[in-house]
């Protein structure tokens, strides 16, 4: 596989079932824990997006909304997370960039992948959000970010499994971020320890400068 020289970092989905008075001090939490490159609200009203974009930008982070533009513009995230299909990623291709983020999801396929690629996208994600339903990263996900990383200059978003300890076999793909959902969330010790620990297996893979 082709060597890259910029750390894997983490990329943090925010939770499906959305508590809106809960989730912002645990997100604080997630984000005091260590290096997050970018949070991905995937649900939720526009007073909790407008509650969590601050929060994540703060922390040095890139907030992004998924599948809604008109949101993302009302509330100053970074950019947006598209989903649903080529016509509505290019659309927002078309209007967030370059001074915002466009991510391309739901690509299950290689011909999925290059067509959002040629799109114009800023990274494309394997792996649904909300898939984390086993301890380790999909297959399928797997294979697709390991054929992307070699071959692309697109940075690939990978989404781990549910254990904290997938985020090595994630990051073994080149790709240059490791999605985390439930691994955080779910976490007994907490988020800010979650990411503590997901940071550390990336050091200790050798996939995070110290």
């Amino acid at each position: 596989m082709t060597e890259r020289n910029e750390p894997t970092r983490l990329f943090l989905v925010t939770p499906p079932d959305i508590d809106a008075e809960r989730l912002p001090p645990l997100l604080g939490a997630a984000l005091a824990g260590g290096d997050v490159a970018a949070v991905l609200i995937a649900d939720g009203s526009e007073a909790l997006a407008a509650a969590l974009v601050p929060l994540v930008q703060q922390a040095g982070a890139a907030a992004l909304i998924r599948n809604d533009t008109r949101l993302a513009g009302h509330v100053k995230a970074d950019g947006v997370h598209i989903d649903t299909g080529i016509a509505d990623l290019k659309l927002a291709a078309d209007s967030f960039r370059p001074k915002r983020i466009v991510g391309a999801g739901n690509l299950t396929a290689r011909h999925a992948a290059m067509e959002a690629g040629e799109a114009g996208v800023d990274y494309v994600f394997f792996g649904d959000p909300h898939g984390d339903t086993h301890d380790e990263p999909h297959p399928k996900a797997l294979d697709l970010a390991e054929w992307w990383a070699e071959l692309m200059e697109i940075p690939a978003v990978i989404m781990a499994g549910r254990s904290l300890e997938s985020v090595a076999a994630a990051a073994a793909t080149g790709a240059a971020f490791v999605a985390v959902n439930q691994a955080v969330w779910e976490s007994a010790a907490g988020p800010g320890e979650a990411v503590a620990t997901a940071n550390a297996v990336l050091r200790r893979e050798g996939r995070q400068a110290a």
